[in-house]
């Protein structure tokens, strides 16, 4: 028939077709396989984007929280953050409901088609831009930062010892000089 998938069941399931009131004659007590259902309802509002194969798969939690870290929040735009009238001028409310309606649709539509034409090809990019910088950190950077500090660390003695000596004595002898000094300030 094809191909399996990862974390496919093998389960023969049975259609009924029969009218409802055949549910009572399940014999072993387990409800029958959802394939469909009616629109989601307000309190449903954040399953709405998955169906019966998306919870069975191992990105159900990629699907629910695509920007877990709030990166994209400032993208979060509403027709009204947009196109706002004032109470002086006004549309009518036809043309208001419209205009709504077509942003909406218009805004989803185009960015999924611009995201459908574009979003594999800057994944594959900026996959292998953040490897190739990962290797490289990883395998020169790293490796150059920790050989300078084991080189240097003369010269981290040396800081210390200067920091210690000269410029440690001198500020503390300009601290507890300016310290004496106090200003009231009086309102006359």
């Amino acid at each position: 028939m094809g191909t399996m998938m990862k974390g496919e069941d093998l389960e023969e399931v049975e259609l009924d077709l029969g009218s409802p009131g055949d549910l009572d004659e399940l014999d072993n007590g387990e409800e029958p396989q959802v394939l469909w259902r009616a629109p989601a309802s307000l309190d449903e509002e954040e399953n709405i984007h998955t169906s019966t194969l998306v919870e069975i798969s191992d990105t159900k939690p990629l699907i629910n929280a695509r920007d877990p870290r709030g990166v994209n929040d400032c993208l979060q735009v509403s027709f009204e953050d947009v196109i706002a009238e004032p109470v002086s001028v006004r549309s009518g409310d036809r043309v208001w409901i419209w205009s709504h309606a077509l942003f909406e649709v218009c805004r989803v539509w185009i960015y999924r088609i611009v995201t459908a034409l574009l979003a594999v090809p800057l994944s594959v990019l900026s996959g292998l831009l953040f490897a190739i910088l990962s290797c490289f950190h990883i395998w020169m950077v790293g490796p150059c930062a920790q050989c300078l500090l084991i080189g240097m660390r003369w010269l981290q003695s040396l800081w210390s010892i200067v920091l210690d000596v000269i410029v440690r004595p001198f500020l503390l002898s300009a601290g507890r000089c300016c310290g004496g000094f106090s200003i009231h300030l009086a309102k006359e």
